[in-house]
């Protein structure tokens, strides 16, 4: 039977295949952490070289906690999902000056952090603690739902329930990191989510999607996301080597992190200069015709964007909201990826 069989087969796969990660080389509560909130909804290989920066910058909890928070979103920068990088900072806030530095040894209080769902707290539980809960990510979701011919929904309740069950029963109690790292990294290498490599698979024989050809159509996640077109026409005011920006405060993409004036349309970009909705002294601007489109893809938005040059005479004339900022500053801010490519494009 595969559940006899599962976990060992899953280990012993492990142990040959398992990538050289740093922080499996560790059971340090902080550093696992770091590592699981970076990762989520990022891949290895682009979220590694992230892990260094922090761990490299920030060499303990205490450090991260001391960091102004436009530091912390500055060395996030490009990696998405910003919200992560302020629960980061917030919580290595809270373990300092509540906890004394200790992470919770237990699932159950990993829970309570802010920015820790299931599947992370199982990981720092497990990983740092050996506690024997199992860890449920889509990874495991793939596997679980091949290996079992499991065809519930797993964007469902139910199918959240039942994976996780399942996870819990085939857990080794004795090895539970063991297990977890396995099956997440069985996941990632071998039971990929196209062209998985089951004809060298170690499971071949049990996997229930293998034998019946199901293996392209599982795990059933049914759940569409729905994406939403925007239009950013960027407004870059210039005073000699100044450039202006303005903090994203409000509640939407890339909050906290900086852009320029930002003028955004319901169907298309601005094709004229009448529609800029300036309100400056044409005599004292220089307006340079916009940029290339930019196309910027997100989950769940496509943003196209252009941006128009506008030089001004006055530095007095800076339309209010915005702040000066000469070009070293500018690289220091926080920005979200696409200010950063266009601004490649003007420096190039």
């Amino acid at each position: 039977m595969v559940n006899l069989s599962f976990s060992q087969k899953i280990t012993t796969w492990f142990l040959s295949h398992q990538r050289d990660l740093p922080w499996r080389h560790t059971t340090d509560s902080y550093f696992i952490w770091l590592s699981e909130i970076i990762l989520q909804q990022t891949r290895v290989v682009q979220g590694l070289p992230y892990y260094l920066k922090f761990t490299e910058n920030y060499p303990t909890v205490f450090d991260l906690a001391a960091a102004p928070e436009q530091e912390v979103m500055r060395l996030w920068q490009g990696l998405g999902y910003y919200s992560r990088a302020r629960n980061l900072h917030q919580t290595a806030k809270y373990i300092v000056d509540n906890l004394n530095g200790q992470f919770p040894d237990n699932y159950k209080n990993l829970l309570k952090l802010k920015g820790i769902g299931p599947y992370t707290a199982a990981a720092v539980a497990s990983f740092a603690f050996n506690e024997p809960v199992a860890v449920v990510d889509g990874n495991v979701f793939r596997v679980l739902a091949r290996v079992f011919g499991i065809k519930t929904d797993i964007a469902s309740n139910e199918g959240k329930k039942q994976f996780t069950e399942l996870a819990n029963k085939l857990l080794d109690k004795n090895r539970p990191a063991a297990f977890n790292q396995a099956i997440m990294e069985f996941g990632a290498v071998q039971c990929q989510p196209i062209s998985p490599d089951c004809l060298l698979c170690p499971l071949q024989n049990d996997c229930i999607a293998r034998l019946t050809g199901q293996v392209a159509a599982l795990p059933v996640k049914e759940k569409k996301v729905k994406v939403r077109e925007r239009f950013f026409d960027y407004l870059v005011f210039k005073f000699q080597n100044k450039i202006a920006l303005r903090q994203r405060t409000e509640r939407d993409i890339w909050q906290q992190l900086f852009d320029f004036q930002l003028i955004e349309s319901t169907k298309n970009l601005i094709e004229s200069l009448d529609d800029l909705q300036l309100n400056i002294n044409p005599k004292t601007v220089i307006i340079t015709a916009p940029t290339q489109v930019f196309s910027h893809v997100l989950t769940h938005q496509r943003i196209k964007a252009q941006f128009w040059q506008i030089d001004l005479e006055h530095e007095t004339d800076l339309p209010t909201g915005l702040q000066f900022y000469s070009e070293s500053e500018f690289d220091d801010l926080p920005k979200p990826v696409l200010i950063t490519n266009y601004w490649k494009t003007v420096i190039s």
